[in-house]
Formats: C-alpha cells, structure tokens, sequence
C-alpha cells in the first residue's frame, strides 16, 4: 500500500509537460536522412519532406493540415561539381563550395593570388590586365574581399576585369549559403579552404548550376482548435535546408533545422491531446535558407490576423548541447520576457537564457517587424554547432540535450499565462 501511495505522489508532483523524446529523435532521423537530399529546391527535396511533415501533423492528432504555396527563383548545383588544383582532386563540401549566386564553370585556369600584406587596388588592376593573367581565378581571403568589396565587385562582372572568376578562401569547415540565390552575377565564385589552394598555380573546375524561375514551394500549417478563437499561439520552424552540392553531396541539416520542425510536431501533439485555451498553429516554413521566403509570404497572406497571435514561438537549431539557450525577442515581444527568465530560473531549464539583438536571421523576424510578439529560440555554440551549414550537420553529430527542458519553457509559459 505504501509503494503505491509513493507512486501516487510521485505522479501528482511529475510536471504535465508530454515531450516526447523517442519521437523527436524520429523525426529528425528521417528529415536529415537521404531520402529528402538535405531538403533542398531542387530534386523535389523540400517538398518531400513538407508532405512527410503534413502526414506526421495528421498522425499527430492536429484538426486541420493546409499547404500554402508560394514561388521563389533560386540557382541550384545538382550536376557536375568537380574541382583540381595543380591535378589534385578537391572534395566537394569538404576542400570547396560554391558561392550561392554563381553560375557554373567550365575549364582550366591560372590562379592569380592576391597581395594582402601590401594592397594596392590600382596595382592589382593592373596586374589583372596583363595579357599573362587574362582568364585567372582571382584568389583572396573572403573577409579581405569583404572588407574592400568596391573593388571586389568589378572583379564579379564582365566588361570591368579580364579575370575569369574568384576563389574565396575561408577558414574550415568550409560553409554553404543559399541566402542571396535568387540571382546569378556573372562570373563564378568558389569557396575554398586556404590549405587546399596555397601556393597553387592552376585549377580546373567542372561546376554545373541550374537556376529555377518561380520554384513551387509551400508552408505546412497545422491548426488545433482551442477553447477561444479570438487569439492564438503560433509555433514556427523552418523544414528546408541547403540541398545537394553535385550529385553525391547533400546537406543533411540536422540540427539545422531538423531539430525545430521536430519539436513542432510533437507540440502539436501535445496540444491535441491537452486542448488549449486558445487556438494553436504550428507552422513549418519553406524557403528561410532562401532568404526567409516562405515566412515572409505567411506574413504578408496570414491564415489568422497578425493582430490576434498572442505570441510566436519560433524554434530554429535545437540540436545541440550548450546549456545556455540564446534568444531574439520583437520589442512586442519583450514584455514577457521576465516571465521566461522567471520560468527558466524555477524549473532549472538552461543555465541562462542569452538574449541577442534581434536580427533577420531566422523566421520570427518578418513577424517582428510587423509588430508581432515574438521569440527566436535557439541553442548555439554546442558542440554541433560548428557543424553548421557543411555536410556534417548529420545524425551523428546532432545533440538532444535541448529538447525538453525548451518544450517545458515554452508550454508552461503558455499554461501560466493566463
């Protein structure tokens, strides 16, 4: 009889909080698996994985699933992607990348190494125009470029330099963005680490891009009925990622942003089976690596006037082990945020909750510029996070660390919010 008092009690104190680790872990395993090719535009990889989500919001439990399209223009690298220096083979995703804005590549080139301990950008010019280095690949520290892009520019355009392109070195592990995609200048870039190309005299490239005009892509937004109608929560995590970098390298992005789409289903699952005070929507976003496509379009066409969210919850690489969680709040949002650092001090959550300066830099930004309250949710500086945007961004080397204690943050913040 005592053994089943204590079991008694011991449930009465257990918080009501139903994450659901083993199907968290699911999720991201399929998300950043081969089968969707690092959910990216081109291969159908973002749009597999939308509907895969529909289907888990379904089995979730959820009263309505809806699909919002909308269209992006967006240049790809799904064909050739080979690269040699001085004979030797470069690694794709590894030893180089591309630039997300380049076209493709074709041939074989001298290197042309720029000065940086002595720069001059009238000598470089007219270094460049020297009949020995007409067709060179220019090659230069990316912060440097950064640093004087006025001269870097021209240098991207045909009709101002004779050169045939630009290699962009970058410390390892060499990043992939598709942020600026929407375009292609006219001469290719390439990223490269400074060890594979020191001291390198010629390179060939094979680099194949495609770019796609008015791309069809979608929001996933899943709705559970609450008690009122009159406002609701919103949840946000963005489902694409980087895609593929040639025909056998992919970007499987499990942390990013696996991990937030992840938790936004068994969220939904949750809140089906523990009905809310008000109307809930969770909303999985297409496009954000594209520049936040898909949450601007649902800001500018929302399913629920901006003016009813209460709050929005967006919910972007969560997959790692830092016991801090890092945050961006909207200036609407702000007023709540002693009630987090209340929250997160009682439950014994996070060691801290580190807020930044709000920046567009994932999903809630097109909402806070509208005025919506709102916070960014994030673990960063883990071990995983070095990871970010390379072909390591894997199964093996996502965390689960913050997986519950931020399910608890955010539902008990809604549940004592009366």
């Amino acid at each position: 009889m005592k053994k089943i008092i204590v079991i008694l009690l011991a449930l009465a104190v257990m918080p009501l909080h139903a994450q659901d680790l083993p199907q968290f872990k699911r999720i991201v395993r399929q998300l950043s698996s081969a089968r969707f090719q690092g959910r990216g535009y081109a291969r159908d990889g973002a749009n597999k994985a939308g509907k895969y989500l529909a289907r888990e919001y379904e089995k979730a439990g959820v009263d309505e699933v809806t699909l919002q399209p909308f269209t992006i223009d967006i240049n790809t690298f799904c064909g050739a992607m080979e690269m040699r220096a001085d004979g030797r083979k470069l690694k794709a995703g590894v030893d180089f990348s591309m630039r997300e804005y380049s076209p493709g590549v074709h041939g074989e080139f001298p290197v042309y190494h720029v000065d940086t301990t002595d720069f001059d950008a009238a000598r470089l010019l007219a270094d460049l125009a020297r009949p020995e280095n007409a067709g060179a690949m220019v090659c230069c520290d990316f912060w440097f470029t950064y640093k004087h892009r006025e001269v870097f520019s021209k240098l991207q355009k045909t009709g101002e330099c004779n050169n045939a392109g630009l290699l962009y070195t970058w410390e390892a592990p060499i990043k992939f963005f598709k942020a600026y995609g929407e375009k292609v200048v006219d001469k290719p870039i390439v990223w490269v680490t400074p060890e594979a190309i020191a001291g390198v005299k010629r390179v060939r490239l094979n680099v194949d891009n495609a770019f796609l005009k008015d791309y069809a892509l979608f929001n996933v937004i899943a709705k559970v009925s609450g008690e009122r109608s009159d406002s609701c929560y919103v949840f946000t995590a963005h489902y694409d990622h980087l895609g593929n970098l040639g025909p056998r390298v992919f970007y499987p992005g499990a942390n990013d942003n696996a991990s937030g789409s992840a938790a936004l289903v068994t969220l939904a699952a949750y809140y089906a089976k523990n009905r809310p005070p008000f109307d809930m929507y969770f909303v999985a976003f297409s496009g954000e690596d594209a520049n936040l496509r898909g949450s601007t379009y649902f800001a500018e066409h929302p399913v629920v006037p901006l003016e009813r969210i209460r709050y929005l919850f967006n919910i972007d690489m969560i997959g790692d082990d830092n016991p801090a969680l890092y945050c961006e709040l909207s200036d609407a949002g702000m007023p709540q945020f002693p009630r987090f650092e209340g929250l997160n001090a009682q439950k014994w959550l996070f060691s801290k909750l580190d807020r930044g300066e709000l920046a567009a830099n994932s999903d809630h930004y097109p909402f806070a510029v509208r005025g919506v309250p709102c916070i960014f949710l994030e673990n960063k500086e883990g071990s995983a996070f070095p990871h970010y945007h390379t072909p390591a961004d894997n199964i093996k080397t996502v965390r689960w660390e913050t997986y519950e204690p931020l399910f608890r943050l955010v539902t008990g913040f809604i549940e004592g919010w009366k």
